[in-house]
């Protein structure tokens, strides 16, 4: 699923599209894909004004006047598609192939505003899922995830904190826990764990405190470069635009199994852990 740097790049483009727009008219036709799951989330929803759009790690949030915020997490194969007024396009996420009409049979909700533009979510597999969310809600919701490695408090002391807490835990699994940093994935956590030189078969308790220091920098380093080439097509996620994200061509270990080290010239070797692919180079990473 997309991880920090594509959900922002969607984010931040989506923001541009639909900020101050007024939400005219909700279609369901999937409630499985919305919460909650009846009416109330179309009566909940019509007539509010869109403040603007944010990120809390992979998920990607609505805020509406009220103090109210529409909650979006794309999953495995969910999509957002802008439309506006004269029917011109823009989709982000996971591409899925459709003729030019819409609603699709994968479109779980639509939001009509009063512009005419219009707001569709699609997933193939349902996974994705939008919920309506109070203040109580919201801060729940967002309160089950851990450090925002883009945020002031994103400090050396408290990713420290973080490590201490799993000591034996490898240091991979660490950097994928939601619970401790927000929206790092697979494809991050093997380019982080390569820039910092460290295996990410790695126990935590065996970090030496250079290790730790070279981590924490390379977090948000690259997750700040993905962002500035708007993510990685890795997973066949696409920007709001319909282009494939940048990154991939700056990618040093992830999906080069076989290929050489761009450090050191020796072979990207590629095993399992954790029941994901997980890549790395034995000669530069210890």
């Amino acid at each position: 699923m997309p991880e920090l740097p594509e959900v922002q790049t969607i984010v931040s483009e989506l923001n541009e599209k639909i900020k101050y727009k007024t939400i005219k008219n909700v279609q369901v036709f999937k409630y499985k894909s919305v919460r909650p799951m009846n009416k109330k989330f179309v009566q909940s929803i019509k007539g509010r004004k869109i403040l603007g759009v944010a990120r809390r790690a992979k998920m990607i949030i609505i805020n509406l006047s009220g103090d109210k915020h529409l909650l979006i997490h794309l999953k495995m194969t969910g999509q957002l598609v802008f439309r506006d007024r004269r029917g011109k396009g823009l989709s982000g996420g996971h591409p899925i192939a459709f003729q030019g009409e819409l609603p699709t049979k994968f479109t779980r909700a639509a939001f009509e505003f009063a512009d005419k533009s219009h707001l569709f979510f699609n997933d193939i597999r349902r996974f994705g899922w939008i919920k309506f969310a109070d203040r109580k809600l919201y801060e729940n919701e967002t309160a089950k995830y851990g450090l925002e490695p883009l945020s002031k408090d994103f400090t050396f002391s408290a990713f420290k904190e973080k490590l201490k807490r799993y000591p034996n835990r490898k240091i991979k699994q660490v950097l994928m826990d939601q619970t401790l940093i927000a929206g790092v994935g697979n494809i991050y956590a093997d380019e982080i764990c390569f820039a910092a030189r460290v295996l990410p078969a790695r126990p935590t308790n065996k970090l030496t405190e250079q290790e730790i220091k070279d981590l924490f920098k390379a977090i948000p380093r690259i997750l700040k470069l993905s962002i500035s080439k708007k993510g990685t097509s890795a997973d066949t996620y696409v920007t709001t635009s319909g282009a494939e994200g940048g990154m991939m061509k700056y990618l040093k270990v992830y999906g080069r199994a076989g290929e050489k080290c761009r450090r050191c010239g020796g072979a990207v070797h590629k095993i399992k852990l954790g029941g994901r692919g997980t890549h790395f180079c034995p000669i530069c990473q210890k």
